[in-house]
């Protein structure tokens, strides 16, 4: 697979773009992700004409209502930011990004809970960044987080699963279209759509099921809904058990009373949070390979992202 391409906040590579001449460098975003991405880099400041270093801004207002306003001087720069940020998702478009990494606390690339004062200069954390909140309505299945909620184990594993499945999606539709590709696709990630959501894994059967019955070009589009709703889900460990044991169905005849206990014994005390996941899933990749289980070999669950980025454990 050539690398991912997904959008960034500019000085969370390194770049000397913060209103006080700084950066943000994230040592993991950068060198760690950065060995299978390709980052399309965005500064809202920066690249709507706002010098290095310059004046703080904040928002001000309602959640409705936003203004970006200068601390110092009150210059109203809303209006000046919207306009460049309108024009820059439709640019990005033809990036075919498939996903963005915000700056958090950011009055423009901000994601979520970014301070708002009201006319006593008291902040509430209600806001969204001028650029994100544009970016987001542009995109809205687009998987997307923040480099602070990034820090989150979960939230990080949720979020490079869902670009890394999407990339491959994207793979597909670059195929010659046929409706073999999807039920193909579909059929190497159903454990992995019924670790994030079993009701998307019922209603994406049924699509896949009477896909005759409709356009290649809408069944493309409404597997694809379905498909990016579904990862948006986070997986849990009730979840995640349900899939590991549904996989150990498929040993039934192979496995013997030891392999049996000890596997279900991993299971239990995954569920239990003794253990993270990679653990039981290193058993029964064991087990794929050492009885040539055809059909979890080309299970994407096992394998959905790099290992060297270790998203799996955590407990």
């Amino acid at each position: 697979m050539e690398k991912i391409k997904l959008g960034i906040s500019s000085c969370l590579l390194g770049e000397n773009v913060r209103y006080d001449g700084g950066h943000k460098l994230d040592r993991f975003l950068k060198d760690t992700l950065g060995e299978y991405v390709e980052y399309v880099s965005v500064c809202p400041e920066v690249e709507c004409g706002l010098g290095v270093p310059r004046e703080s801004m904040h928002l001000e207002g309602d959640p409705d209502s936003l203004c970006l306003i200068m601390t110092r001087t009150r210059q109203d720069m809303t209006q000046r930011m919207v306009n460049w940020a309108r024009k820059r998702v439709t640019q990005l478009e033809k990036e075919a990004l498939c996903g963005f990494i915000f700056k958090s606390d950011s009055p423009s690339s901000g994601m979520e809970r970014i301070k708002i004062y009201n006319e006593n200069r008291m902040p509430v954390k209600k806001g969204v960044g001028i650029f994100a909140g544009i970016f987001m309505a542009y995109f809205p299945l687009l998987p997307v987080e923040d480099e602070g909620r990034l820090h989150d184990p979960v939230l990080r594993e949720n979020f490079i699963e869902r670009i890394f499945t999407l990339k491959r999606w994207r793979e597909v539709l670059k195929k010659k279209e046929n409706r073999e590709n999807l039920i193909d696709f579909h059929t190497k990630h159903k454990l992995l759509i019924l670790a994030h959501s079993p009701r998307h894994y019922q209603m994406m059967g049924r699509l896949v099921a009477g896909q005759k019955s409709i356009s290649l070009l809408e069944l493309n589009r409404q597997y694809q809904a379905l498909f990016l709703e579904s990862l948006e889900l986070k997986t849990t460990p009730k979840k995640n058990t349900n899939v590991l044991q549904h996989m150990m169905g498929y040993f039934k005849e192979q496995l013997s009373l030891d392999e049996k206990k000890e596997l279900l014994e991993v299971i239990n005390h995954y569920r239990l949070g003794y253990i993270p996941l990679v653990v039981p899933v290193t058993l029964i990749s064991h087990y794929v390979r050492k009885y040539d289980q055809p059909y979890l070999r080309e299970q994407v669950y096992l394998n959905p992202h790099p290992l060297e980025l270790q998203l799996r454990n955590h407990v």
